[in-house]
């Protein structure tokens, strides 16, 4: 029961009561002296900062605004901070008019509660992190699962409604918790079934049971003997690229029958694909190319005396030049390992050198239904069926979103061209993301979108409380209004 100085927030399906001076369950909003406000700024980005061009701070109570200060063309409100939608019936809490190129946009902003969202975790490392399908969990609690590694880096799916909503209630908590996180760029770490575990952060590099990461691989063994065969030429007599997944043999490899090198002889384990080309040389792990193998030589399953000959150069080396093995065969045709020559060497280091460095990248991903879709029109199966076809624009925090095909607004955004600390929680548990929809004021009516609640982004922006912050338009992400 709520006393008497509490007021309810309905932002989100938990109605929280909130006394004075106090937050709701979420931090994201507070009673003060009996009005519900929003705690964190709202977000406002602005182009002429990029460009390097003079801008006065709009929000400085001391003097009054012109309404030149931050121009309508250059200015983007984003949903940062803006408020939500729920209940479904309410429009959204902006609704905003501006012109561009003679052009009436309008542009819906709010910030969605997503129960239906997860991430799309890129890992850049060849070691091995799991067996697919396996779980992965955050603080003991089951978050996601290992999903199907791709060139060079490990895929991890996680959330999704049925980790937030469909287990305990520990279960959902640490995982929208962990959602949270990553997605506002902080480090979690991840432990995997059977696996290893792992500290990821958006845009860093990831640290494997304890070792951090530096190179993402060049290609897989086979492209490695590709990339790099005539620049071993007269320095090695047989090169091979240990993999995971594809093995190198340069002198049984195209490219190595390309230019006329002698055969070697020497035998590696595993499934031969094509010349040159083999799978399974080892089992997945933390070795050499992702492998089991700490000991190169262990690969070889023969040396053909018929064809092998003393003296031969051999050259073992991993798909990102980390590690690499140099002998030569005595009489007896066995491995001497020797110091490697400098033009050996000098290939080795090039591997490394264009191996990209190890990142981890996050996609958020999330279903838009109800309430906003409801927030923006009346009507909301003509908001899907305009974003399905390219005539609005979806953005999260200025950034631009990728929709996916097929029925509703399913969007995926690279966390990383947000602007900071751009996501949310309610406690039901469920992620807060902004999401702004643009489009030409005559397609927004026609729409059946909530018209008498537009208003102009100079209203707008005189009518900012002085908590709104405003930051640079990143110049990577694309202007939201087309045309521009």
């Amino acid at each position: 029961m709520a006393d008497d100085d509490s007021i309810r927030c309905d932002a989100c399906p938990v109605l929280c009561y909130i006394r004075p001076g106090r937050t709701g369950a979420c931090d994201r909003y507070a009673n003060d002296n009996g009005q519900l406000i929003r705690i964190d700024p709202h977000v406002v980005l602005d182009r002429a900062l990029s460009r390097g061009d003079l801008v006065v701070p709009f929000l400085d109570r001391n003097r009054e605004w012109d309404g030149n200060i931050v121009s309508g063309p250059d200015t983007f409100v984003t949903a940062i901070g803006a408020g939500t939608t729920y209940p479904d019936y309410k429009p959204a809490p902006f609704i905003i008019s501006s012109e561009v190129q003679g052009v009436d946009m309008v542009t819906v902003v709010t910030e969605g509660i997503f129960s239906y969202c997860g991430v799309k975790l890129k890992i850049d490392t060849d070691r091995y992190l799991g067996p697919e399908t396996n779980l992965v969990r955050a603080q003991g609690e089951p978050v996601g699962h290992v999903t199907t590694s791709e060139y060079g880096s490990q895929m991890l799916s996680l959330g999704g409604v049925h980790h937030l909503t469909g287990g305990s209630k520990s279960e959902g908590r640490v995982t929208c918790e962990a959602l949270l996180n990553l997605c506002n760029g902080k480090e979690v770490e991840l432990t995997i079934d059977e696996g290893a575990s792992v500290r990821v952060a958006a845009g860093k590099p990831p640290v494997v049971n304890g070792q951090r990461e530096e190179r993402m691989r060049v290609g897989c063994g086979s492209a490695t003997i590709g990339i790099f065969a005539k620049q071993w030429q007269g320095h090695a007599d047989e090169v091979i690229v240990v993999d995971d997944h594809i093995t190198g043999v340069l002198t049984e490899h195209q490219a190595g029958r390309f230019l006329e090198m002698r055969p070697a002889g020497i035998r590696v384990r595993g499934r031969k694909s094509t010349p040159g080309r083999y799978f399974q040389v080892a089992n997945p792990g933390l070795g050499w190319g992702g492998t089991d193998i700490t000991d190169p030589l262990a690969i070889i399953r023969q040396i053909d005396p018929k064809v092998a000959r003393p003296g031969l150069r051999l050259l073992m080396t991993s798909t990102t030049g980390e590690d690499a093995y140099y002998c030569t065969l005595d009489d007896d045709l066995k491995p001497v390992e020797t110091e490697m020559p400098a033009a050996v060497r000098s290939v080795v280091d090039r591997i490394g050198e264009n191996c990209e460095p190890s990142l981890c990248s996050i996609l958020f991903v999330a279903g838009a239904g109800g309430s906003l879709r409801a927030g923006v029109t009346e009507n909301p199966v003509l908001l899907t069926r305009s974003v399905a076809a390219g005539e609005t624009r979806v953005t999260m925090g200025g950034a631009p979103a990728y929709h996916w095909p097929g029925g509703g607004i399913t969007v995926m955004v690279d966390v990383t061209r947000m602007p900071r600390n751009s996501f949310g929680y309610v406690p039901t548990p469920a992620i807060v993301a902004p999401i702004e929809f643009s489009m030409p004021r005559t397609l927004y009516e026609r729409l059946g979108g909530h018209a008498d609640e537009i208003v102009s982004i100079g209203e707008m922006l005189r009518s900012m409380s002085a908590e709104a912050r405003i930051e640079n338009w990143a110049p990577s992400n694309p202007w939201p209004f087309k045309g521009e």
